[in-house]
């Protein structure tokens, strides 16, 4: 049975605030951010907006892409963030009551650091597969902070992607050829209760977490598929920063062709759970029937989850039909100072 992507939707914030402003208030260089992180700007979320709202608004554009389908079919929603609004209320109940998918769903939130959202979408394809559900939605969606004046404060953004899959052999836009994933207790980022913002290990990050992890996944779905990087018209990798995702695509034979279609952390920023779903969305946008496309996410703690997409003759018929990635990515852009920034993301918070 043929299972794979139906809809799917990407949310954007239009704020955005530039390196330059942040590295002003502390006293940084920012040249030297924009150089080492490869980035240029990051999307900041309104008041109103939160993973709960970008969710509803990015789960609706996939069902614009849908087909038709009826969100009261759809069995199954997961919501994959670290930062939903409750520590205790789940995200999934809002967002597929608003939708229309509740009360016959099975619904839960999930964390696993920046792969949250893949892990959601891991699961919907695999409860279609199984057959327990006739459609099953996974979301990546954050509204991520880095403490202020700390490198993650230039990189942690906003935005959402959601998945639709289902195993309509009329409705598939992208088959799932296969998945993979990677795990080990590499402890490079972490968070306890009470604190306010993530913890890191500095370059511990890079190696041996995201790149031991990313490189032995896609390896790992290459060797189980017969799969080289050649026959991939698409790849993407998950983004904490600009330069990371490029480095690791070109270790495992990736040319920047193959790369920069879903390369959108240098002027998104690092959406986390969102980060690698959103680059997807991008490459759906332009992908061309028959194309393979490679996914592979990364969630501290570690562990990687890779896919194998088949684009079908169907895609290019609803790529329009809901905005574009790069169209939100781009346009319509509303430039916020630090303070603005601090106060729309809580930074400043009152004593008793």
């Amino acid at each position: 049975m043929k299972v794979g992507i139906i809809g799917y939707g990407a949310f954007i914030p239009r704020r955005r605030i530039k390196l330059e402003e942040i590295a002003a208030v502390w006293g940084a260089d920012a040249t030297s951010y924009k150089r080492g992180l490869q980035l240029h700007e990051k999307s900041v979320p309104g008041k109103d907006e939160d993973t709960i709202t970008m969710s509803v608004e990015a789960a609706r554009r996939a069902f614009l892409r849908s087909g038709g389908v009826e969100p009261e079919r759809v069995g199954a929603l997961y919501i994959g963030s670290e930062s939903h609004p409750y520590a205790v209320k789940p995200s999934g109940t809002v967002v597929g009551e608003a939708l229309g998918i509740t009360p016959v769903a099975h619904v839960a939130d999930l964390e696993f650091a920046c792969k949250a959202g893949t892990e959601g979408m891991y699961l919907a394809h695999s409860l279609v597969k199984a057959g327990e559900v006739s459609y099953a939605m996974g979301i990546g969606a954050d509204t991520s902070q880095g403490a202020p004046g700390d490198a993650l404060e230039y990189s942690t953004a906003a935005g959402a992607a959601a998945f639709l899959f289902g195993a309509d052999e009329d409705r598939i836009l992208a088959e799932v050829v296969a998945t993979y994933s990677w795990t080990t207790d590499t402890p490079d980022f972490w968070r306890r209760v009470h604190m306010h913002y993530p913890r890191h290990g500095s370059r511990f990050t890079g190696e041996p977490a995201y790149f031991r992890h990313i490189t032995s996944s896609a390896k790992g779905i290459m060797e189980r598929t017969g799969f080289e990087p050649k026959d991939f018209a698409h790849a993407v990798f998950h983004q904490p920063n600009g330069k990371f995702p490029i480095r690791v695509g070109k270790r495992l034979g990736f040319t920047m062709e193959q790369l920069e279609t879903g390369w959108l952390s240098p002027w998104l920023g690092n959406t986390y759970s969102g980060a690698s779903p959103m680059g997807l969305t991008a490459v759906l946008d332009i992908a061309r029937p028959g194309q393979l496309i490679l996914l592979t996410s990364f969630g501290s703690g570690a562990g990687s989850d890779s896919f194998v997409f088949r684009i079908t003759d169907r895609l290019p018929e609803v790529q329009e039909l809901a905005p574009i990635t790069r169209v939100q990515l781009d346009n319509d852009k509303i430039y916020v100072s630090y303070g603005q920034y601090a106060s729309l993301r809580g930074k400043i918070r009152m004593g008793e």
